[in-house]
């Protein structure tokens, strides 16, 4: 009880440390008041009717989120296109991001841009991030602020993703350091766990879907003593087996949440306490004492999950933002002007 109360407090901190951080920072909710005021509308009408379309709409847009603001920042670089299969996108760890996403952020563009008086007024970066906030509510999640007021970047390249992303094998000390690298805490980086998506995996923790190739050493081959890594929960092991054969066809996923896949919750938290975590990088999050603490506040509390989501999300806004004279505003999200 009382290291619960001591984590309440360090994310009460949190918060208060991300209104003060707010004050200096160079975004603000109302940049486009006074340039395209329905900029928000404008785009959640047309994430919406993606997301009809698609459920895979909301995994993908969040992951896109991810990639980007991990590799050069929150710039809008991971939707660049190379005639030389040279950008971001062209990464090993990038070449799976769903099409869907690609596919939102250019719908909704063109969304705004119909607007005579929004039109090639709105970054990418700024669309990127709005349809992050709305796929996150449509799929059952906290809805928030986004603050506004990016600059696309001009440089995409595919040496710049190497080393950038978290891996599924990473332990706690790997995933903090990387994450403290972009100002994120522990905390932050457990918030966002359940929904960011790790390198070269689709979807995201609460809401998407992994190939069997990413998590097969867990169930097959974990080391010369157990098949079967010994943090997973066993009859959940045997499902994994059974979904996922040996020699299973390599485009063949799975459902990475098994309780509410299509439901962004705290559910993610619950399963890693039952030993549900698909990936080392996940089950670490509770098998660690440093980390424990959260998570089971966070699978007991879907609003202190909610409420350190929203912090973390906009902390994770602000990395590497392009502001005033800095890059462009793209015409078209895919290539530079």
């Amino acid at each position: 009880m009382e290291n619960q109360r001591f984590i309440v407090l360090s994310i009460l901190l949190s918060l208060l440390i991300t209104t003060a951080s707010a004050q200096s920072s160079p975004l603000r909710q109302n940049f486009y008041q006074n340039i395209c005021p329905n900029v928000e509308s404008l785009v959640r009408s047309a994430v919406r009717t993606k997301f009809s379309q698609t459920f895979v709409t909301a995994p993908a847009i969040i992951r896109l989120l991810f990639h980007d603001c991990f590799v050069r920042g929150c710039d809008a670089s991971v939707l660049l296109s190379s005639p030389s299969n040279n950008a971001e996108k062209d990464h090993p760890d990038d070449i799976s991001l769903a099409g869907d996403g690609f596919d939102t952020v250019i719908k909704a563009k063109a969304a705004v841009d119909s607007n005579p008086r929004c039109r090639n007024k709105v970054s990418c970066a700024d669309i990127l991030a709005l349809a992050t906030r709305d796929v996150v509510a449509l799929a059952g999640g906290p809805s928030y602020s986004v603050e506004l007021g990016r600059r696309d970047g001009r440089i995409s390249t595919k040496a710049s993703v190497q080393r950038k992303l978290p891996h599924p094998t990473f332990n706690l000390d790997q995933l903090n350091s990387m994450f403290a690298s972009h100002g994120l805490s522990q905390t932050d980086m457990i918030a966002l766990s359940a929904s960011e998506k790790f390198a070269s995996i689709s979807g995201a923790h609460t809401l998407g879907f992994s190939h069997c190739s990413r998590f097969a050493d867990r169930i097959y081959r974990f080391n010369s003593r157990n098949r079967i890594d010994p943090t997973l929960n066993l009859q959940y092991a045997m499902q994994l087996r059974q979904m996922c054969p040996v020699n299973v066809d390599p485009r063949i996923a799975i459902n990475m949440d098994p309780t509410t896949p299509r439901q962004f919750d705290n559910a993610y938290y619950q399963n890693l306490k039952n030993g549900k975590g698909l990936f080392t990088s996940d089950q670490i999050l509770f098998t660690d004492s440093r980390s424990k603490g959260t998570v089971n506040l966070f699978a007991s509390n879907n609003a202190a999950f909610q409420q350190a989501f929203v912090t973390a999300i906009t902390k994770l806004g602000r990395v590497g933002v392009l502001t005033g004279n800095q890059g462009e505003i793209r015409r078209d999200c895919s290539r530079v002007n």
